[in-house]
């Protein structure tokens, strides 16, 4: 299937603009070039209700990442990049395949590097007779211009807003301009899709449309998601979805850093949660029991997410 590929000629998809010509092999801080690599695509069961409803949510999950925390949940593939490279005829037939179960959206995670091959799988299932909601499932690190593009294909937006401290944002990802380049994403998503909706926080109506915001409480760094919460409210209002989650585990790269190498505490997530009820958001999902172990994925598994395999 030929698309247009020059964007990978000297990229700048992401706001790192590395400039690389992924074309020729050459890798830029996503650590990928031009073949697009991915890990699995399967109907997941962990992602919010509104997403996964009774059938599951159509995960594709891609290798890479331009956003880089040390700290990732999903480091097998954004870090250590295991995956296989596919074609764009190859990964449609699958997420078709997949479809085929019911699952009531394609979501593709950590795409920002591969819009090119993203924007053509999009067009070649909507040329299929897919009507599904297609999600964008990002740490929220992205370029507005390019969101104003992906706008166009793209039904549903799941961004993270991870730093509003500048300092952590270096430390975790080295780039202290995270909370200014993510709010300027997240102003480009409202204004273009509004909030998601419908909104229904047991799933047994998932959501077709518009923009819900997750953030991850770090341990030991609260005062990092209350800043969040405070700067999420006053650009956007109480009616701004979201999904305030308590999962975190620590990785191995958090266990060699002696970072983060622990849990979120109950205390530390009440806080948080005190937070939210203050503030007076609406739309919110909460994890007051800290999320299930079995949706921390192993990616070296042909299903990753053990949570999955129960349903």
């Amino acid at each position: 299937m030929d698309f247009p590929l020059d964007e990978y000629r000297e990229c700048r998809l992401c706001p790192r603009q590395c400039r690389v010509n992924r074309l020729e092999g050459q890798r830029g801080f996503c650590g990928e070039t031009a073949d697009c690599r991915l890990s699995t695509i399967t109907a997941h069961f962990g992602e919010e209700p509104c997403l996964t409803g009774h059938h599951g949510s159509g995960t594709v999950f891609f290798s890479g990442c331009s956003c880089g925390c040390f700290f990732c949940q999903n480091y097998q593939i954004s870090q250590e990049h295991l995956g296989s490279v596919r074609t764009v005829s190859e990964i449609v037939q699958d997420i078709l395949d997949m479809l085929a179960h019911g699952v009531h959206n394609v979501n593709f995670v950590t795409p920002d590097h591969w819009w090119p091959h993203v924007r053509a799988i999009a067009k070649a299932l909507r040329d299929q007779g897919v009507t599904v909601p297609f999600v964008w499932n990002s740490s929220g690190y992205s370029r507005a211009e390019m969101l104003e593009e992906q706008c166009q294909l793209i039904d549903i937006f799941l961004p993270d807003f991870k730093f509003a401290d500048p300092d952590l944002a270096r430390h975790c990802m080295g780039r202290e301009d995270y909370p200014e380049v993510a709010l300027r994403g997240l102003e480009v998503l409202v204004n273009r899709l509004g909030f998601l909706r419908p909104w229904d926080a047991d799933g047994d109506i998932t959501a077709s449309r518009g923009v819900l915001v997750r953030h991850l409480v770090l341990p030991g760094e609260v005062e990092n998601s209350l800043k969040a919460l405070h700067l999420l409210h006053n650009h956007f209002g109480d009616g701004l979805p979201l999904s305030v989650m308590s999962q975190f585990l620590p990785t191995p790269e958090c266990q060699r850093r002696q970072t983060f190498n622990r849990q979120v505490t109950k205390s530390e997530y009440a806080q948080v949660c005190e937070a939210v009820a203050e503030l007076g958001f609406r739309h919110v999902f909460l994890q007051p029991d800290g999320g299930a172990d079995d949706f921390m994925p192993d990616f070296r598994q042909e299903q990753p997410f053990t949570g999955n395999i129960k349903h």
